[in-house]
């Protein structure tokens, strides 16, 4: 979910959802849509009108096609289901939404991502140093990731665009603790402001390795000094050492900041005066305000990011890793540390 955006609660019935299967015309390329398997015993699927079946006789999982995009989701461990995923977001009153709309364009954003664009510059340099018609999974690719957008334009790079949810981008609906993909398809994942919102990020982690080529690469960006946001889906924070132990079966090739210090305090301001209050329009009031007079604080991160201090004290953190068959050990990864408190 790049990120950040989920839809929780489904208005219609399961007759409205049924009927949405029907005439689906999917638009995943032919060569991926083989490599689909069972996100349960990770068998072959096989196209069965408006549904995809498992192969495997003592499976047989039916999941459903939903505007033309698969919906596959574990039968039996993913919190999420054909429901949750084509559920209407409950918005403000219309005028309100409007005004809510209107207010956000014209205020500057309080937080910045200080390295996703040159990040994705070098990520797609590296992936196409391996290949010339490279296959990236992005994993919460439901709404556009900040940088990405330039790299899609310009590269020959075929981005599959998954999500728990049906969003503006979701070619795939899947869960990332059980991808469902043979195993080392794709040459690189981008996993953008997802593991802080899924249950079990190692598991999550270990699915990437499964589905990348041996010598494949990762991305991954993760909030460090961040309140939570989505609310029930956000359950996990990592210093810049505890990300790198989550991808210890990758060769590190860069990580740091994604946001520094001044975004962190500017999260912190927002969410204490938030604290004060619970009715939304009260709510909507104070990220206005908090906004106004904390955004020119993101800009330290431009001149912090390089400085040791900043990795004790980031709202984020990234990672670029290559596929490895050695594994970091513990004692190398204390040694590692770069920050401050040495």
């Amino acid at each position: 979910m790049h990120g950040d955006m989920y839809h929780t609660g489904y208005t219609g019935s399961n007759s409205d959802i049924v009927d949405r299967f029907m005439h689906q015309d999917i638009t995943l390329h032919e060569d991926i849509l083989a490599a689909l398997c069972c996100p349960d015993c990770k068998k072959k699927l096989t196209r069965e009108g408006s549904f995809f079946v498992c192969t495997h006789p003592d499976c047989q999982n039916r999941f459903a096609i939903v505007d033309g995009i698969p919906v596959l989701l574990s039968t039996s461990s993913s919190v999420f289901s054909v429901e949750t995923v084509t559920a209407e977001e409950k918005n403000l009153p219309a005028p309100i939404e409007k005004l809510k709309e209107l207010v956000l364009k014209i205020i500057p954003s309080f937080d910045v991502n200080v390295s996703a664009q040159r990040n994705f510059t070098e990520f797609s340099d590296l992936v196409l140093r391996n290949t010339e018609s490279p296959k990236v999974l992005v994993l919460g690719g439901g709404i556009l990731g900040v940088g990405l957008k330039e790299v899609m334009d310009r590269t020959p790079i075929t981005f599959i665009e998954t999500d728990v949810f049906i969003g503006p981008r979701s070619m795939l609906v899947c869960d990332a603790h059980d991808i469902p993909f043979e195993d080392a398809l794709f040459d690189a994942v981008v996993v953008q402001a997802v593991l802080e919102h899924v249950l079990d990020p190692q598991r999550c982690v270990a699915e990437i390795y499964r589905v990348l080529k041996h010598d494949g690469l990762v991305y991954a960006e993760t909030p460090f000094m961040q309140p939570v946001h989505m609310g029930r889906y956000d359950f996990t924070r990592f210093s810049h050492l505890g990300h790198r132990r989550l991808f210890r079966n990758f060769k590190e090739i860069r990580s740091g900041t994604t946001g520094g210090p001044g975004t962190a305090l500017a999260w912190s301001y927002k969410y204490f005066l938030l604290s004060f209050v619970t009715a939304r329009f009260a709510r909507f009031f104070i990220n206005v305000f908090t906004t106004l007079t904390s955004f020119w604080l993101k800009y330290f991160d431009y001149y912090l990011q390089k400085r040791p201090g900043s990795l004790d004290a980031a709202a984020g953190y990234y990672f670029i890793g290559r596929k490895s068959r050695q594994v970091l050990s513990d004692k190398e990864l204390i040694t590692s540390y770069k920050g401050c408190f040495r």
